[in-house]
């Protein structure tokens, strides 16, 4: 049985709002704040678009409904099993099953969960953003993030993952006062490998989501993502 946490001194209330393509969310001042997930998007945006162009706007479509729809049903499927639920309710598909369990082993390393599923935000920052889970992993607090890949990736091509996690800590940091350790990832490829990357050099990832704002301030003034 899962441990559950709860360290906020007032419920959090905050929906997310599209504009133009980007996430933001209407936190409780009644501001707008960009989601964590598309100002760590920024640098990557150019090739997104370029990938589109090579395979085509169709096929492009098709290859992201399929990874959004298996990290979906993954995502869901831990959530469940961490809030001691039967992960069959949801009926998964055999993939879906099988990502599962390439994780489950990983996931039991998980206890004194603080948040799952949780949006948070931070007025310091100016984001906002839901993260997987605040727990502690192998009994030292953590953002943990789960993630599917086709293939296992290099540390270097995920550079913006630790850095969305290094934006959950200070907004958790914020809203608590109570520090996060380290950065959990949990990636499972289509071959059943299962891969955590663990990171505790937060200073130097929050220097980067520094830089990583002030390249999206930097579009969206000049109207790149304009309301």
């Amino acid at each position: 049985m899962f441990v559950h946490l709860d360290y906020f001194k007032t419920p959090i209330d905050i929906k997310s709002e599209p504009i133009n393509g980007i996430r933001f969310y209407r936190v409780p001042s009644g501001n707008l704040y960009p989601s964590v997930t598309s100002v760590t998007g920024i640098r990557g945006k150019e090739k997104i678009i370029e990938w589109r162009e090579k395979v085509g706007e169709e096929e492009a479509d098709r290859i992201i409904k399929i990874a959004t729809g298996k990290g979906n049903i993954f995502h869901k499927m831990n959530e469940i099993y961490l809030l001691n639920g039967d992960v069959n309710e949801l009926k998964p598909n055999i993939l879906s099953k099988f990502y599962f369990n390439s994780a489950k082993p990983y996931l039991d390393r998980i206890n004194n969960i603080h948040a799952l599923e949780k949006s948070l935000y931070s007025d310091y920052l100016k984001i906002a953003g839901t993260v997987d889970c605040i727990a502690e992993y192998e009994g030292e607090l953590a953002v943990i993030d789960f993630k599917t890949s086709k293939k296992i990736k290099p540390e270097k091509w995920i550079e913006n993952y630790f850095v969305q996690e290094t934006a959950y800590a200070c907004m958790y940091y914020e809203m608590t006062g109570i520090p996060v350790k380290k950065l959990i990832t949990i990636m499972v490829d289509d071959y059943g490998e299962c891969f955590v990357y663990e990171k505790r050099n937060k200073g130097n990832y929050i220097k980067l989501l520094t830089e990583y704002i002030r390249e999206f301030n930097a579009h969206h003034n000049a109207g790149t993502y304009a309301e």
